[in-house]
């Protein structure tokens, strides 16, 4: 039992216990045994938060001491004494209830504490220490009512919910500043396990003597209410969307990954309507020639056309050219029509062919007027890409013979002349550099490239066949050397001199052949003609690096136009000329 008969517990208090009731709330008085002013009075209050030399002890703390009766009775007296004292200097009574006297011991306040608080008188009325007093206490002075001092002490009933307040209450707001975020999906702290996060209005510490938080203006710490689970709402948005997001994200690659290796690509129906021209370059391969048709509205998508080309077993023999395709065509369909020679638009020099021909069918081609190409021709030769070792020959006709190389080229309407002249003889120069040239001159004895091409495209027009080709090479060859003493260094080929007046005649006068001085007419010229007499295929040209070694020096076109024999001596090549003359 503590004094008063008070226990630790739940008892309630003894109405004879001087802080029985709410002693504490109605005034402060002196303690027992103290005047308010001590052995001297002063005419002005004290600061009531004044540091003192000694503080007041814990109104709870247990004391087992009792207060005696003389005490009270002491402290009746001395009250008495003050009172009698301060009415004939204030003409009222009046009390301070924070003065202590100097090396007085703190007691026993019987009230609630407030920091610094003296007992009160037993048996004393209780007084307010804040009601304005007549003729002494000036109300300005309240020190409670400026702004820096502290608030006023709180009755016990609600001191915690003051002191929890106080700690919540900011000292000063700035708007400026950013507030911090306290929602643990922010601030990365986690509920407790196997709990729901709770909202500060079902706080169950809240309770009546406290006052919860929506009857202190509808708010909480955070400062406002449902704030809380509006940022709750606006963080599960957010992560609802990325969530949705990312889900989209990869549904969308997964099916593009299963179409892309399971789905069939996209591609038109049937054969097609209207009609355009392709071109298809050299060294196009499958999906360079989608592209392409896919671009002039042929097909519908690469990936089609390329899955019908491995589909179909002559897929991979489509070549470069021009073609003459259908507006949205099936691939397979594509395929089909450009493996068709009837489709294919381009333009193709047959082996053997002379210059003169090419320019007649390039202004056929692209409509011009008839010359135009061999106008540019004669003109930009120098421009079209002829390699450094051709004869700069005033005799030579035209510099570009031998050099459009025989092929299929993409020469389509609406493109220039010198664009064909460029690839034809880029053409030669690939087909040619195949080959060492150079080493085939020294072996033949021979001036060079140049008159190595000038043999091929003798051989090319005389012969038919592969094996006519490799012995008019030997022939050509025998008939060089000096030591013949047969033709003495003449050809005698009558397709020099049919290139010459352009023209193509099988049979040609003997006053014609003795007659006409040009370098290019054999008959009469020992030697090569100045240049190449038409444009020699593969086979030619490797005839002319690989003749027989027969000994042929003759040969005779018996049937007049395929079959040709050879002979090695004159009398032989009487013989067989017998045979083509019988064919009038």
């Amino acid at each position: 039992m503590t004094e008063y008969g008070r226990g630790p517990g739940s008892e309630p208090w003894h109405p004879e216990d001087p802080s029985y009731g709410d002693q504490g709330w109605g005034g402060q008085q002196a303690a027992h045994g103290q005047g308010q002013y001590g052995d001297q009075q002063q005419s002005f209050p004290q600061d009531p938060y004044a540091q003192q030399q000694s503080y007041p002890q814990d109104p709870y703390a247990q004391n087992h001491q009792q207060y005696p009766q003389q005490q009270y009775e002491q402290q009746n007296q001395q009250q008495q004494q003050y009172d009698q004292q301060n009415q004939q200097q204030y003409g009222t009574p009046r009390q301070e209830p924070y003065a202590q006297q100097s090396g007085a011991q703190p007691q026993y306040n019987g009230g609630w504490d407030t920091g610094q608080q003296t007992a009160m008188p037993y048996g004393a009325e209780p007084q307010d220490p804040y009601a304005q007093q007549s003729g002494g206490y000036d109300a300005s002075q309240d020190y409670y009512g400026t702004p820096e001092a502290y608030p006023p002490p709180q009755p016990p009933g609600r001191r915690d919910a003051t002191a929890e307040q106080q700690q919540q209450q900011p000292t000063e707001w700035d708007p400026d500043e950013p507030q911090e975020e306290t929602h643990p999906f922010f601030t990365g702290a986690d509920e407790p396990a196997g709990r729901e996060p709770r909202d500060d209005d079902d706080d169950p510490d809240d309770d009546g003597s406290r006052g919860s938080r929506r009857d202190r203006g509808g708010s909480d710490r955070r400062g406002g209410k449902g704030k809380k689970k509006s940022r709750s709402g606006v963080a599960c948005l957010v992560v609802s969307v990325v969530l949705i997001g990312g889900l989209g994200g990869v549904s969308y690659v997964g099916y593009t990954f299963w179409k892309k290796q399971f789905g069939a690509p996209a591609d038109y129906a049937g054969a097609g309507t209207g009609q355009v021209e392709v071109e298809i370059p050299e060294g196009s391969l499958g999906y360079d020639i989608a592209n392409i048709l896919r671009k002039k509205g042929v097909i519908k998508s690469s990936d089609a056309f390329v899955a019908a080309q491995n589909d179909n077993p002559k897929g991979k023999l489509l070549q470069a050219g021009v073609y003459l395709m259908k507006k949205e065509m099936s691939a397979a369909s594509a395929i089909e029509l450009m493996l068709d020679p009837k489709s294919q638009n381009a333009f193709v020099i047959p082996e053997g062919t002379r210059n003169s021909e090419v320019y007649k069918k390039i202004d056929e081609r692209l409509e011009l007027e008839k010359g135009t190409t061999a106008k540019i021709a004669k003109t930009k030769a120098e421009s079209l890409g002829l390699p450094d070792w051709v004869v700069d020959d005033p005799e030579v006709k035209d510099p570009l013979e031998g050099f459009l190389y025989p092929a299929a080229y993409p020469v389509a309407k609406g493109s220039k002349p010198e664009d064909a002249l460029k690839r034809m003889v880029a053409r030669a120069n690939k087909e040619y550099g195949k080959h060492d040239l150079e080493a085939a001159a020294r072996k033949y004895d021979l001036d060079g490239p140049w008159q190595v091409i000038t043999v091929a495209s003798l051989v090319q027009v005389e012969g038919k066949t592969h094996d006519d080709f490799r012995k008019m090479s030997e022939v050509v060859y025998n008939r060089l050397k000096p030591s013949n003493t047969e033709t003495n260094q003449l050809l005698q080929f009558d397709s020099a001199l049919n290139y010459l007046k352009n023209q193509s005649n099988i049979k040609i006068s003997e006053a014609e052949t003795r007659e006409n001085k040009d370098p290019y007419n054999t008959y009469r010229q020992p030697g090569l003609t100045p240049g190449p007499i038409s444009n020699p295929g593969a086979d030619a040209l490797g005839a002319a690096l690989n003749p027989t070694t027969d000994g042929w020096l003759y040969f005779v076109a018996t049937d007049g136009q395929h079959k040709t024999e050879f002979a090695k001596t004159y009398d032989e090549h009487l013989r067989l000329k017998k045979k083509f003359d019988a064919l009038d």
